[in-house]
């Protein structure tokens, strides 16, 4: 196979070097004869550490043409690695396909029992959450993902989907299996519980206290906020006002506070990365979007960048543009940290050491 080089800053560093990619790796050796492809700056590739890959409004798709469809979406604009966030799709053959995204899956969401969308989750009692968690432990690549609370019929309100000690078993099932978890948090009540229990993540967080911070970042318990999504409760809360009140009314608060919350989790130090949470209403390809919002809630531009790439990619076990690395990296016609809306549509993509995207 006959080498590539790419000419321009590699960040994080910035400095300008010549990389080329030969036998699908990255090496920094002069490769003589190597072709050049292009100029730019020199970004590896995006991850999006909450992907529905899959997943769509009535639950799994069907399709796999319609995966492959979210999937391109994504790697067309440079995400490269996918942290899956639950899915009820069986997503296991996108692995072999060498032209899509590198995709950890976390298996199906597991939830309470009719306290989560349908068709989504695997739906158990409390006796059964620690052996569901463990079984999908063993079936995904290395996390899990819970439903931690839902609206509660009974009570009108949001309201965690089992109790403490229920999720604390679970936790530890998937630690004994090797997996980390992660859970859906929209309120309050439901995180004391999770953190005490050793949780790994959160998404979304909304109801995060200072306290529960700190906590957070002492353990080294990620976030990712999912600012698109929080964004809609405004429209979850209008959906529910005529016959769950007290949930309209939590929402509207939740909204309220979520970029007091975000600035606060920054504050504390605890690590934040960017989920998209592509899927059920098929958005793929947005994760640029996702950046962009969360700077413009007051999160330093450079940290946002650095977390959803070679941060991000760090915190699941991948590298960056290192020697010897696995060549997945984009290359942007402008800096990023100075201009996130480069993201969108990055020059050039290079995949497992392909040039998938090119652009003129």
């Amino acid at each position: 196979m006959s080498a590539l080089r790419f000419s321009g800053p590699v960040l994080p560093d910035g400095e300008p070097r010549d990389v080329f990619v030969v036998d699908g790796r990255v090496t920094f050796e002069p490769q003589p004869g190597a072709e050049h492809v292009a100029d730019g700056w020199l970004l590896p590739g995006l991850v999006d550490a909450h992907n529905h890959l899959g997943l769509e409004d009535g639950g799994a798709v069907e399709d796999p043409a319609e995966v492959e469809a979210q999937a391109l979406a994504d790697r067309d604009t440079g995400v490269l690695l996918l942290r899956d966030c639950g899915s009820p799709a069986d997503t296991r053959w996108v692995q072999e396909r060498e032209d899509l995204p590198v995709l950890l899956r976390a298996g199906r969401h597991v939830a309470r029992t009719r306290r989560y969308i349908r068709h989504y989750a695997h739906e158990v009692e409390p006796e059964d959450l620690a052996a569901t968690v463990a079984r999908e432990a063993r079936s995904g690549d290395g996390w899990v993902k819970l439903v931690g609370d839902w609206i509660s019929r009974e009570s009108g309100d949001l309201a965690p989907s089992f109790a403490p000690d229920t999720f604390a078993a679970a936790i530890a099932a998937a630690h004994a299996e090797g997996a980390k978890v992660t859970a859906h948090c929209f309120g309050r009540e439901v995180l004391e519980g999770l953190v005490d229990a050793g949780i790994d993540c959160l998404e979304h967080g909304t109801g995060l206290s200072v306290d529960q911070l700190d906590r957070m970042a002492a353990a080294g318990v990620a976030l990712v906020p999912t600012v698109l999504q929080t964004g809609k409760f405004p429209e979850f809360a209008a959906q529910g006002r005529g016959r769950f009140p007290a949930y309209s009314a939590t929402m509207d608060e939740l909204y309220a506070q979520r970029r007091e919350v975000l600035l606060a989790a920054h504050e504390a130090g605890v690590d934040l990365f960017v989920g998209s949470d592509g899927g059920g209403t098929g958005r793929h390809g947005y994760l640029a979007e996702e950046i962009e919002a969360m700077i413009a809630m007051g999160l330093p531009a450079a940290e946002v960048v650095a977390a959803a790439s070679w941060k991000g990619r760090a915190w699941l076990g991948f590298a960056g543009i290192e020697e010897g690395a696995q060549a997945d990296f984009v290359v942007l016609d402008r800096d990023p940290v100075a201009d996130p809306s480069v993201l969108a549509e990055p020059a050039c993509v290079v995949l497992r050491g392909q040039v998938v995207v090119r652009r003129p």
